[in-house]
């Protein structure tokens, strides 16, 4: 027989404290009780607690003042009417919030959840290290995200992630599934890599004969990732109607196919990652209201690589190391220019930029060690506005930045584009913006720049 657990149940309604205390010491659960939050600190140490179930809204402070104070997971309990402020509540910090009257079972098996997944945070926390393979980082910012993926892995409830293009959103999705423990797998998807006509029957499949060339059925993303994570990145490019059908999937919990009658279930949790900002595409009337509240339960910033410290650097050789015995290279350093030249360049593309430069040198190395001109930014770009494109595409993009430090990325690539188009080819621009050729392609339909025709000799 397991362990005996102990739970603080902090409720000022002396019913639904006894409920509670009944239920869970019956699931061999040892149950502490408090009607308020002063009184839980007065009473016990809140620390020692392997979860807090706690109302929301409580006389004198609310509930989820537990949460800043406690190292204990915290679930949060409110009236069905309050389901937003719940929400709130995980934003702050807890790990999951259940709606009065709750459904006994759904409430075990969401503690149990819980409570394993706190013990494996625990452990994951006492070794100091990141939560996933391929991932480090020692900055403040990133010691941060990385407690708060451990922290919101086992909860279940959508995340966003949110950072610039290359900083890695993918790889923190993977992490937060793998922590997770579900059974299924991850199912990514690029939302701005499928064409917009296609996109729908993608995600949500169809019916055989339920429009032209649907020659036979076929599942949907979102059935396939049933039982496990359905990631969704650059969720931001979905269209409106796409948008529209994705509420109802997370409203309902069920698939409905193009063309079908009958819905199926859709177990899964969704983490949706951007690199826009989705307030202001609501405001537009671009991104629906109703799917970004459902959306942005539990928000994950990743910080740009320019603003990491030391991190550069040390990002920099673990990606040298890595690379030198993926390619079957003998092993390679930097010297101390191109140290000092990595610590210095802005990285606009963040760490695929740093591991692309990373990559092209160690092909072109023929010695010991990669000096400044094998990465190609010896020159700190970002900090020399007004050269134009005479000092080569680097700086003008640079100055453009530099010129308008409030510029978006989608000012960003517009201009760069423009800028050098005449003078890069199609490659050297995507491997300039840390972006795949069919991706440039892409984002030159959605801003309607044209590829201008080169003369004959032109690469």
């Amino acid at each position: 027989m397991r362990a005996e657990r102990e739970v603080l149940v902090v409720e000022d309604e002396a019913v639904i404290r006894g409920t509670l205390r009944r239920l869970l010491e019956r699931h061999s659960y040892r149950v502490s009780e408090a009607a308020s939050v002063k009184e839980s600190l007065d009473r016990f140490n809140v620390n020692k607690f392997d979860i807090i179930i706690s109302d929301l809204k409580l006389p004198g402070a609310p509930g989820t003042d537990l949460i800043r104070i406690s190292s204990a997971p915290v679930l949060i309990m409110t009236a069905y009417s309050s389901i937003r402020s719940a929400i709130d509540s995980v934003k702050l910090g807890a790990v999951d919030y259940i709606a009065k009257p709750f459904d006994h079972g759904e409430l075990l098996s969401s503690l149990d959840k819980i409570v394993a997944e706190h013990g494996r945070r625990i452990a994951a926390d006492s070794a100091d290290d990141a939560p996933f393979p391929g991932m480090a980082g020692r900055c403040p910012e990133m010691r941060e995200l990385f407690r708060r993926m451990r922290r919101v892995a086992g909860a279940g409830s959508p995340v966003l992630i949110q950072g610039e293009s290359g900083t890695g959103k993918e790889l923190v999705a993977r992490a937060i599934h793998e922590l997770s423990g579900r059974g299924r797998p991850l199912v990514a998807v690029n939302c701005m890599a499928i064409p917009e006509n296609l996109i729908e029957t993608q995600l949500f499949g169809h019916e055989k004969g339920a429009f032209a060339g649907a020659g036979e059925t076929r599942a949907g993303l979102v059935e396939a990732a049933d039982g496990g994570t359905l990631f969704l990145d650059e969720i931001g490019e979905l269209p409106i109607a796409v948008q529209g059908r994705l509420v109802r999937v997370l409203q309902d919990g069920e698939v409905r196919r193009i063309g079908a009658v009958n819905a199926r279930t859709a177990d899964m949790r969704l983490i949706a990652a951007t690199q826009r900002n989705l307030e202001q595409l609501v405001a537009q009337g671009r991104f629906r209201e109703d799917l970004y509240y459902r959306i942005n339960v539990i928000s994950l910033h990743l910080p740009p690589l320019r603003e990491r410290g030391e991190d550069i650097g040390e990002l920099a050789r673990r990606i040298l190391s890595d690379t030198c015995e993926r390619l079957k290279s003998p092993a390679l350093r930097f010297s101390d220019g191109a140290e000092r030249a990595i610590a210095a360049h802005q990285w606009p593309g963040n760490v695929r930029e740093l591991a692309n430069a990373i990559e092209k040198a160690v092909v072109l190395c023929e010695g010991e060690s990669i000096g400044e001109e094998l990465l190609s930014v010896e020159t700190p770009v970002w900090r020399e506005p007004g050269n134009g494109a005479r000092n080569g595409a680097g700086n003008g993009a640079a100055a453009a930045a530099e010129a308008s430090p409030g510029l978006s990325l989608e000012d960003y690539f517009c201009h760069f584009v423009r800028e050098h188009q005449d003078s890069m080819t199609e490659t050297e621009l995507a491997r300039q913006l840390g972006i795949s050729r069919k991706c440039l392609w892409e984002r030159r339909q959605r801003y309607d720049i044209p590829r201008k025709k080169r003369q004959s000799g032109a690469g």
